[in-house]
């Protein structure tokens, strides 16, 4: 049976997962999240000089969030929490509204690697961000999220296809096209139904990011509810373990470190954008914190010097259908702790000296961890931790709550895993 303070903090987890369908959404969740903890938002355009105490910079689908006390000193070392807040799926064409043979469809696009037989005969809602025009030639965005049943992605009857069973064959162009009504095609229907849900008319809609999401809550499952199941577990769970890990921080005696959280988006899709990864975003972000404080190019230098990163993603949990697709010797199960996740070919950041800082991290928090190693015969996955690293300079280590169906509409993972998460990211940023 999970303990009584990790189901507290699934609880809470379920929620902040129900509250994020979307990247922006996730952002916007974690942001309203440290400022009750007493973080404050600070903007790019801001004067930085000064600044101390809980801040976040919010890009899109990133934020970037850091803890320096007043009089911290400007060449304070950083412990880094590296996380991405996208998960695959379906996202809305600029032209949505298509259909065939007297059904009105959705045109949809999509987005990283997605198990698109997972998707079929779910019942769908949109969410995402509108581009909105403002006063005097300027934009505004604002979110939307419609949490109903409106979109369905049909499968096939079997009595249409009685070799189903014998290997699904899904055209990314011509099967995946939700249906949500009957009749013509009317060009601007999604866009009125979207606008009303955001509060806006259709006219003052200049552009908008929108994906759907399956509408089915989070929950528990398992004889003794011990497993977690939910979308977009990959990777909200990090997400959310990075955040209860700062603001407990904040809430803590002076660490010796500068604790940051850095939420990335399209990390699904290879992190090559201005949020992501790749990005030169929390270099920009860690260095004016730096010079806000007095700082000079020395101490940005030292801060980095000594500075270590976590980066948390979900992992692979072995499979009990599918055991011969795993290292025979590195078998992670739920509830035994998150794993730390090497690739000598750097997929993974993984080295000893990080297995070494998280293993302490873990003795600290008293919680468990597994080690994975892909099977040598199957592809590695990868994750942001070799691009901090690279981009940095800073030494990494991959680590994730291991689960099952990985980018599936629904995943699974231990209900005792996201605490211990949650406990171990809390120790690392705290303490050596």
């Amino acid at each position: 049976m999970t303990p009584v303070h990790h189901r507290s903090h699934v609880d809470d987890l379920l929620s902040f997962i129900r509250a994020s369908p979307s990247p922006y959404h996730a952002v916007a969740s974690a942001a309203q999240r440290l400022e009750k903890a007493g973080f404050r938002e600070l903007r790019g355009t801001d004067d930085w000089t000064g600044t101390t105490g809980g801040s976040f910079v919010v890009r899109g689908g990133a934020l970037i969030a850091w803890y320096a006390p007043e009089g911290t000193p400007a060449h304070r070392p950083f412990r880094i929490i590296g996380t991405h807040t996208d998960s695959p799926n379906l996202r809305v064409k600029p032209t949505p509204d298509t259909g065939s043979a007297g059904w009105r469809q959705i045109a949809v696009e999509i987005y990283g690697g997605v198990p698109l037989n997972t998707w079929l005969d779910r019942d769908l809602g949109i969410s995402g961000r509108l581009a909105l025009r403002g006063p005097g030639g300027t934009t505004d965005s604002r979110l939307v999220q419609i949490d109903e049943p409106l979109l369905r992605v049909p499968q096939l009857a079997i009595h249409l296809d009685r070799s189903v069973n014998d290997g699904l064959a899904l055209d990314r162009q011509r099967h995946i096209a939700p249906v949500w009504s009957l009749g013509a095609a009317e060009e601007g229907a999604l866009l009125r139904r979207v606008a009303a849900a955001a509060e806006a008319e259709p006219d003052e809609v200049l552009g908008w990011d929108l994906m759907l999401h399956d509408i089915q809550p989070p929950g528990y499952l398992g004889a003794d509810r011990e497993f977690v199941v939910s979308s977009r577990l990959d990777n909200l769970v990090s997400v959310h373990a990075g955040v209860t890990a700062l603001a407990g921080a904040a809430a803590a005696e002076e660490p010796g470190y500068i604790p940051v959280l850095a939420a990335f988006d399209h990390e699904e899709v290879g992190s090559g954008s201005d949020t992501g990864a790749q990005s030169p975003l929390l270099e920009r972000v860690l260095s004016r914190s730096v010079t806000a404080r007095g700082g000079s190019p020395e101490d940005w230098s030292r801060a980095l010097a000594g500075a270590f990163c976590v980066s948390a993603d979900m992992a692979h949990a072995v499979h009990p259908n599918y055991a011969e697709r795993h290292d025979p010797d590195h078998r992670p199960l739920p509830n035994s702790g998150p794993t730390v996740k090497v690739n000598v070919n750097q997929r993974y950041a993984t080295d000893s000296t990080g297995i070494a800082v998280f293993a302490s991290a873990c003795e600290r928090a008293g919680a468990p961890w597994q080690p994975f190693v892909s099977n040598n015969a199957m592809p590695c996955g990868t994750s942001i931790g070799p691009l901090t690293a690279a981009r940095l300079g800073v030494p990494t280590v991959d680590v994730g709550v291991p689960g099952l169906s990985m980018h599936s509409a629904r995943e699974l993972c231990g209900a005792d895993d996201p605490g211990h998460l949650a406990a171990i990211l809390g120790a690392f940023v705290t303490s050596g």
